[in-house]
């Protein structure tokens, strides 16, 4: 229980940092950055020591490390940038209904149990992401959200849902608990490296300069950012056969917790259809944990 509750603290933290960084005009995409040199360092420290010799290269884990690289990378930029192009509502709610496809994943390839309870919950846990999604404008009248996902959000879909999938497959195949933060490290330092070069290429083309401001965002967002793949991974491995309803418990968990604390400390409205969206998740985290 306690990689669950610290999976869901770190990561609504995780998402709520954002919002601090965009409201202060700290540089995103260099505080990305920097989050995943903290985590290598953050892991190295956990670990004892660096994992990385010779020898890493050959561990049967290593070509998935660095796929969960790029999609580390990949998708905490394509967060923001479909924030900014396509709104928040529609980001979250992109980010959040990647759950079916992990679901999907364990119930096909893991023939995990998929009652008719966790499928009503399921149903339930979408429309509650959809509820919890949506924010009111300036007017107090409700933003009308599009089912239709235009290219940016389908991306995120498609690419939240296969970065949940394939720390379930990496965890069931290939990780044993003793090399877990090898794992976790490598693949950290896989996104470290493909930001580094890109950050390069801007600051020697003029476009950026290094910030400070954006430096320390990355520190404070890249410890709790470890912690939280970490607890995630343990957690999976906790609960090896029933992965199914973790990760959708643990998604929606994250919904709540996240909509709760911003509208506690960032002033934002929430509509009667938000609140009715928290108190269906939990009822959806019931029937898909229970079912």
């Amino acid at each position: 229980m306690i990689f669950l509750i610290g999976s869901i603290i770190l990561s609504s933290y995780l998402t709520l940092s954002f919002k601090v960084l965009e409201r202060m005009g700290i540089n995103t995409f260099q505080s990305i950055v920097c989050n995943y040199i903290t985590c290598v360092i953050t892991g190295s420290i956990v670990n004892g020591g660096s994992p990385f010799n010779y020898s890493v290269v050959h561990n049967n884990w290593f070509p998935w490390a660095i796929a969960m690289g790029c999609l580390f990378i990949g998708l905490f930029n394509l967060i923001a940038i479909t924030a900014q192009r396509s709104g928040v509502s529609v980001a979250s709610v992109a980010n959040k209904l990647s759950l079916v496809i992990p679901f999907i994943f364990s119930v096909v390839f893991y023939k995990e149990e998929a009652g008719i309870l966790k499928l009503v919950g399921i149903i339930m846990a979408l429309l509650a992401v959809l509820w919890v999604s949506q924010r009111t404008n300036v007017t107090g009248a409700t933003k009308t959200m599009t089912i239709s996902l235009p290219l940016l959000p389908l991306l995120l879909f498609l690419g939240s849902g296969m970065l949940d999938t394939l720390i379930k497959y990496v965890e069931d195949r290939f990780l044993n608990g003793s090399n877990n933060n090898d794992f976790l490290v490598t693949a950290f330092a896989a996104a470290a490296v493909i930001g580094l070069l890109f950050l390069l290429l801007e600051v020697l083309r003029g476009k950026q300069t290094i910030s400070g401001k954006a430096v320390l965002a990355g520190i404070a967002i890249g410890i709790p950012n470890y912690f939280s793949i970490w607890c995630l991974v343990n957690l999976l491995k906790h609960y090896a056969g029933n992965s199914s309803a973790i990760i959708p418990v643990n998604n929606m968990g994250i919904v709540a917790l996240s909509t709760v604390v911003a509208a506690l400390f960032f002033q934002e409205k929430l509509s009667r259809k938000n609140w009715l969206g928290i108190i269906l998740s939990i009822a959806a985290i019931a029937l898909i944990a229970f079912g």
